[in-house]
């Protein structure tokens, strides 16, 4: 954990060092469409399942709120999962359906990940001058959410999907190099986001078992 924040840094500097500056600015674009991405998922697609289900907004944020940081800080699931149960069987939850769904739900309910492997795949491609006809595009979206189940719950476990991904569509693997020096950023905010999908996965199976 010491040495991660040079670890970063010396991949930044190999992919502007072999990229040019002029990378920078595509990945800066990449980021920002990852975030706006996630917020927009948040707040259109598990929003509406929070309003769907009756779930207690303000009772239910207050649950998910440190293990979402945790996920954040350290984009990593692993971390994040003692303080996710507990804080979740405090929020109502039994304690049978939290055990099960949330650890479930961390090798099949990824949300964060499949859209940031979406979207990587599609950079490189475009990166890479590859016009990808829809039905590739939506051939490669099916085989993203089939490869995404089962992710390590660890920092940078999407880049080893990611790379299969890319050379199954005979995409170029420099890719991944190029993505590394970005992947911590948008790391925590896709970590994050499966951490708050498998919560709220908890608390809508809670809902239906009454």
């Amino acid at each position: 954990m010491y040495l991660a924040p040079m670890g970063v840094g010396a991949a930044i500097a190999v992919t502007v060092g072999s990229r040019g500056f002029g990378v920078l600015f595509s990945l800066g674009k990449l980021i920002l469409t990852m975030y706006a991405a996630l917020v927009l998922f948040v707040v259109l697609v598990l929003g509406a399942v929070v309003l769907l289900v009756r779930i207690p907004v303000g009772a239910f944020y207050r649950a998910v709120r440190e293990p979402f940081l945790i996920a954040f800080s350290t984009a990593s699931s692993e971390a994040a999962l003692p303080l996710a149960l507990e804080n979740m069987e405090q929020f109502g939850v039994p304690k049978h359906i939290v055990a099960f769904v949330i650890p479930t739900g961390y090798s099949f309910n990824l949300d964060g990940s499949t859209l940031y492997l979406s979207l990587a795949s599609v950079f490189v491609a475009q990166a890479a001058g590859v016009n990808l006809s829809f039905g590739q595009q939506l051939l490669m979206m099916l085989t993203l959410m089939l490869t995404s189940k089962g992710v390590a719950g660890v920092p940078r476990a999407a880049l080893v999907i990611l790379a299969g991904t890319l050379s199954t569509f005979r995409l170029p693997m420099e890719g991944v190099a190029v993505l590394l020096g970005i992947d911590a950023l948008m790391d925590m905010a896709r970590t994050s986001v499966n951490v708050l999908g498998n919560c709220l996965a908890s608390a809508v199976v809670a809902r239906w078992e009454r």
